[in-house]
């Protein structure tokens, strides 16, 4: 007999039963209570469900480090007849997860994407002015955005209009990057942070909450999976090829560097791993 024959149904299992939960409607996680001066984070999301599938390590500084984190939505999807309804679904699943949000412009912005940038500079130069007066208002501390092979053509445009907004606002904004991955995986991570299962409960439920986008393709209840294969991943490309992987049971996996003095600048000599006992503010001074 296969001893692992339970094991893999015990899976199979399981996602059938999350297929029978309830999508979005829950009530707020309870609110972090955050100083009014406290240091801000924003998440420049492709999409609405963005917020909450690269929440590992924003959530933990929410929780942990008492910064507040912002939402910033970039788009509200391509389709025109569900702009409005992505954002709805948008606004309940920030409150639950105890994030602000920022809307770019009523319906979010258009053609986020390379070829833009490449061939429609002047629509182009409009969106990075509207990113870049979001950065100077708010003058974050952390910012999360995808990274250059994100695969999605909104998630790529996305990565390329924030870097662009940094490039315009002068030698002293100074902020962490923190780039992130769904899409596609980042050849270079140097972060791998570990998160409770708490904490992705409330990814998935968060997640949830963009019903139009799950009832097409269940993506939130991949999450722990995805998660899972973060530390199988994270543990040799963050922590070194033939490293032992650490006692993780879900990861996020990022790239993390600063900007200062209108450049990138490495902030880590190493690959770091995060444990759920670590205090993720050590990562940002």
């Amino acid at each position: 007999m296969n001893p692992y024959s339970h094991f893999v149904s015990e899976y199979a299992r399981l996602l059938k039963e999350g297929k029978l939960s309830p999508l979005g409607g829950f009530p707020p996680t309870a609110r972090t209570p955050l100083a009014s001066d406290a240091a801000r984070i924003l998440i420049f999301s492709p999409h609405p469900d963005d917020e909450c599938i690269i929440a590992g390590l924003p959530l933990r500084l929410l929780r942990e480090a008492r910064m507040r984190v912002i939402n910033v939505a970039v788009t509200q999807g391509s389709r025109k007849d569900r702009q409005s309804a992505r954002f709805q679904e948008l606004q309940k699943a920030c409150a639950y997860m105890g994030y602000d949000l920022v809307q770019t412009r009523p319906d979010g912005l258009e053609k986020v994407s390379f070829k833009t940038r490449q061939h429609d500079p002047r629509f182009w130069s409009d969106s990075v002015q509207i990113i870049s007066s979001i950065l100077v208002q708010y003058q974050p501390h952390v910012i999360f955005f995808p990274h250059e092979q994100d695969w999605n053509s909104t998630h790529i445009g996305t990565h390329f209009l924030v870097m662009d907004a940094l490039q315009t606002l002068g030698s002293d904004f100074h902020c962490f990057l923190v780039e992130t991955e769904f899409w596609g995986q980042m050849p270079s991570p140097n972060l791998m942070i570990e998160s409770s299962a708490g904490d992705v409960a409330d990814m998935v439920a968060g997640t949830s909450f963009h019903v139009g986008e799950v009832q097409r393709n269940p993506f939130h209840l991949f999450l722990p999976a995805w998660m899972q294969d973060n530390v199988r991943r994270g543990s040799e490309l963050v922590g070194g090829q033939g490293e032992a992987a650490p006692g993780f049971q879900f990861a996020t996996l990022y790239r993390l560097r600063n900007w200062t003095k209108g450049g990138l600048e490495n902030v880590l000599e190493n690959g770091r791993q995060v444990s759920c006992a670590d205090d993720p503010r050590k990562l940002f001074g």
